[in-house]
Order: structure tokens, then sequence, then C-alpha cells
């Protein structure tokens, strides 16, 4: 009976996360992200911009900063991840799958760090998209990436002041949306644009047809560019994010074997100036 009964009184208890490393690791992992983030748009490899001349970007630029983006996850979220596992108490149970729980503690760490990001990322886009003339569509419904199309279109040299064209730009920013659809502008939205540049412009017909020709090719490019940018930095961000979790696990299982006293994989072989000898019985940190 005894013989029995011993295995189930020395069974391990069941474990949880421990926040504390984990916190310490997300904080790590956000604080580095936003240094590298703000280096790297310093250094314009940045896909979205207000300015106008994100238009001159090129493909290889934008793939460029697909890249960095990746980088920089790999670089945030690996640091994250071995400080949430060097910092992990180990278990006193030398049964215990230890790496698989340090890993654990590095992907709930990158959880937390993702949502911290997008949370601090909504609140500074809040900011930023705050109502300015200089900075702002003249209407909510005018779309940004096609405010210089619209500027260009309705541009004279000379107008009555206080001249409110909300409802104009955001009539034709509609119909220059359709320019990059299967069809095309119709033609009696072309024409309708035609009369609304000769009557706001001044401008004689034929000019008025070549401006209006000349802008729906121009917002045609404008939308291209964007939807590609936006298809780019999409991938890129799935990517960065599922290369970060992998990191996390990584960095979390390295850190683990530092803290352990053991040498990590060879293809890390330069930090293992840390190593020592193991533990043989490691006790929980106080």
């Amino acid at each position: 009976m005894e013989t029995e009964t011993a295995p189930a009184s020395s069974l391990t208890r069941p474990w949880g996360l421990q926040w504390t490393p984990i916190l310490v690791g997300a904080f790590v992992a956000t604080a580095l992200s936003l240094i590298l983030i703000s280096f790297g748009t310093a250094l314009g490899l940045g896909m979205a911009s207000a300015a106008p001349t994100w238009r001159d970007a090129s493909v290889a630029l934008w793939l460029l900063s697909g890249v960095y983006l990746i980088f920089q996850s790999l670089i945030t979220f690996g640091c994250g991840g071995y400080f949430a596992g060097r910092v992990r108490p180990p278990y006193v149970s030398a049964t215990d799958d230890v790496e698989t729980r340090d890993g654990m503690h590095g992907v709930a760490a990158w959880a937390l760090a993702v949502v911290i990001g997008a949370v601090l990322t909504a609140l500074i886009a809040g900011a930023a998209n705050r109502p300015s003339a200089t900075t702002q569509p003249p209407s909510a419904t005018e779309p940004s990436v096609l405010s210089y199309e619209l500027d260009h279109l309705f541009r004279a040299p000379r107008r009555p002041p206080n001249v409110d064209l909300t409802g104009e730009r955001a009539e034709a920013a509609r119909i220059l949306a359709t320019a990059s659809s299967h069809s095309g502008v119709l033609p009696e939205d072309r024409t309708y644009l035609v009369q609304q540049v000769t009557a706001l412009t001044g401008l004689a017909g034929p000019d008025a047809e070549r401006r209006v020709d000349t802008t729906l090719a121009n917002a045609k490019g404008a939308i291209s560019r964007a939807r590609a940018a936006s298809i780019i930095i999409a991938f890129s961000a799935a990517a960065a994010l599922l290369f970060g979790a992998a990191a996390a696990w990584a960095g979390a299982e390295a850190g683990g074997r530092h803290r352990d006293g053991e040498p990590i994989s060879e293809w890390m072989a330069h930090s293992n100036r840390w190593h020592k000898s193991r533990v043989a019985n490691p006790r929980p940190l106080p």
C-alpha cells in the first residue's frame, strides 16, 4: 500500500504563469520596439506618411521598410522573451519541462507587448488625427490620399473669399475614387467634373477637360500606390508578429538556460560566456 500511494503523494503541484517576468519582458520589448521604430522612421523606413513625398517612394523602399519591421520585431521580442525567461524563478522539481515553460512565459510577454503596442498606436493615431487646418482634409468624407488631387482639381487663380467647397470636394473625391475600379470613371461623371471645374475655377472648356483628365490619371496612380503600400505593410506586420512570437519563445528558452547555468544553442554560442555549472537543485527565488 505504501508503494502504491507514494507516487500519488509526490505529484507535482499545478503551475501557472508568473506575471512579474511576463510584465518585465513585455515592458522591455515595448520600450525597445519604440526606440527601433523611431529610429527607422527617422531614417525614412516608414511606408505610411502624411507628407506628399510618400508618392515618390519606390517598391524597393516599401520592401526595405517591411524587412526592417521584421528585423526590429525579432530583436525586440527576442530581448523581451530573454528577460522573461531570465528573471523567472526556476521550479524545484527536476522533472518539469523547464524550457517549454520558459517559452510559454516568453510568448505571454510577446502577447502582452503586442497589446500594449496596439493601445499606444491607437492613442498616438487618435491624437495625430485630430482636426487641423493643415493636416486634415476639409471634410470627414474626403479621403486624405486624394487631398492633393482635389487641391489641383479646384485650384483657381482668383476666388471670392469665404467660399466653402467642402461639399464639392467630397463629391469629387467619391468620383475620383472610382478611377481605380474595373470600369473606371463613367462618362457622365467626367462631364460633371468638367462642369464643376469650369464653374468653380473659371477655366475654359478645353482647359477644364485637360485638368480633369490629368487629375483622374493622378488619382488612379495615387490609389494604386496606397493600395500596394497597405498590402505590403499588412503582410510585413503579420510576418513580423509571427516571427516575433518565435523569437520570444527562443529568447525565453535562452534566458532560462542562462538562469540555470546551462550553455544555450550552438547558433547563439557567443553568448555562452555566461556559462557555468548547472545548479543541481534549483530553488525558487524569493
